[in-house]
């Protein structure tokens, strides 16, 4: 992704990468995330509007740099080899260094604390595929690391990129507050938006050609270009042993949420039968941040995480776009307008999904019990709050007799209880229901 293509794009990340340089003490900043979501030209961006000078090295491209920090044998010789290899200068005080692509050399993340504790050089390391190629790494003491994940544009950061004014959310949130309705201007833009989000998702390059393009065709080869890279990514990190069952699990994903109650099926896997034999190739996809797992909870009780049922999940994208671009492009004219005759409750969750992570949820889970029904999605706060989300793709929004029957039951710590849904926002008998757009309110932390 050039940067041409992605600067007209306000993320959040921003601000996340300055509370570092603002408040850190002795720390390198990690940003990690899938492919495509934007690391490299934020911290870029960062860094020639931050400091006064920056030094750079991606190694992926830069085989030289990658092969001499390869040899460092401590954090002197690595600084060394560092200043070596850049074209910059590196001024103390001045300077950031950005070691791109870091998955490629792993091991200096380690001789990175020796070099931060001097504190002459701020220091960010960025890459992909973090979440497996650097497990031994994160076992490590690391407070020397400040770490954050980068996700896709989520839906409010689409909203400013199509150039809403950012004083439409302050409305949003307030009427998110006080449980009262948006206006009705504002709802019908944000709704037609959410609608053009499910068909672009949050991949920067995707977004870049809908603005300039304002087409669906580009979006839709970019969608199946990056899907493709995963692919690629698959078969040149994974485990050899592996590769062909990840690569079979990432493919089914879109048809698996086509199913009526969207749990990912075991036997769809070739020669599977027991969710013990593939565990491993569905840690390696979420660890490269290119799928997002739900799990079942055993019951709505708190920590969710005591309760968690591992071989029974949902799977999903981690871009709602690359999902509905997986299929037919009859499918887009549906989504747009709001009444697609395809199976939508997939795609819908999906978002969902994408939201609540990006907005602070590391862990999703669902409920299902006989004699009750299936809860779409649990999620704890930080303060222990556990709040159900019913997502509803069609016109019966109202009609939630799983989420009644959760309420009504003693013992369940249901602290909150939303429906999502082609709706405004109202409240009745202890259900709130909102919008779908305003999954965005829906923060933790």
């Amino acid at each position: 992704m050039s940067s041409t293509e992605v600067e007209t794009l306000k993320r959040k990340a921003y601000e996340r990468i300055r509370f570092w340089k603002t408040h850190k003490t002795k720390q390198a900043l990690l940003v990690t995330g899938a492919r495509q979501v934007g690391k490299t030209f934020i911290i870029e961006e960062f860094g020639r509007a931050e400091y006064k000078h920056m030094v750079e090295f991606n190694l992926v491209l830069d085989d030289n740099a990658r092969r001499s920090f390869a040899q460092a044998t401590s954090p002197d010789d690595l600084l060394f080899r560092i200043s070596v290899a850049a074209s910059g200068l590196l001024v103390p005080g001045e300077t950031l260094v950005f070691l791109d692509e870091i998955q490629q050399c792993p091991q200096i993340v380690t001789l990175i604390k020796g070099l931060v504790d001097k504190g002459d050089y701020d220091y960010i390391l960025s890459g992909s595929l973090l979440g497996v190629e650097l497990e031994d790494v994160r076992s490590l003491p690391v407070g020397y690391l400040d770490e954050f994940a980068m996700y896709p544009l989520d839906f409010e950061e689409f909203c400013w990129a199509n150039g809403l004014v950012e004083t439409a959310f302050d409305v949003v949130r307030e009427c998110f507050t006080n449980t009262s309705e948006v206006p009705d201007f504002i709802h019908r833009r944000l709704t037609d938006l959410f609608h053009r989000y499910l068909l672009v998702g949050g991949m920067p390059a995707a977004v870049t050609s809908f603005i300039e393009s304002n087409t669906i065709d580009p979006v839709r080869a970019i969608q199946s270009n990056i899907r493709t890279y995963y692919e690629h990514d698959i078969k040149q990190y994974a485990p050899k042993e592996n590769r062909l069952t990840i690569q079979e699990i990432y493919r089914l994903i879109p048809n698996e949420l086509q199913s009526q109650n969207r749990r990912f099926r075991i036997s769809s896997i070739t020669d599977v039968k027991r969710f013990s034999q593939i565990e491993d190739e569905f840690l390696w996809l979420t660890g490269a941040n290119v799928a997002l797992p739900v799990f079942n909870a055993a019951a709505p009780i708190t920590p969710l995480r005591a309760n968690s049922e591992r071989r029974l999940m949902k799977l999903f994208y981690s871009d709602v776009g690359l999902l509905v671009g997986s299929y037919g492009k009859k499918s887009a004219l549906g989504i747009l307008d709001g009444n697609a005759s395809m199976n939508m409750g997939g795609v819908y969750e999906n978002v969902t999904a994408q939201e609540l992570v990006a907005h602070g949820f590391d862990h999703l889970y669902y409920f299902t019990k006989k004699g009750i029904g299936e809860l779409d999605f649990l999620v704890e706060t930080a303060d222990g709050d556990i709040l159900a989300l019913e997502i509803k793709s069609g016109a019966r929004f109202q009609s939630h007799a799983a989420l009644d029957n959760a309420l009504s039951t003693p013992g369940y710590d249901i602290d909150k209880a939303y429906v999502l849904a082609e709706t405004n926002v109202s409240e009745k008998d202890g259900v709130t229901y909102l919008p779908m757009y305003m999954l965005s309110m829906l923060r933790n932390g």
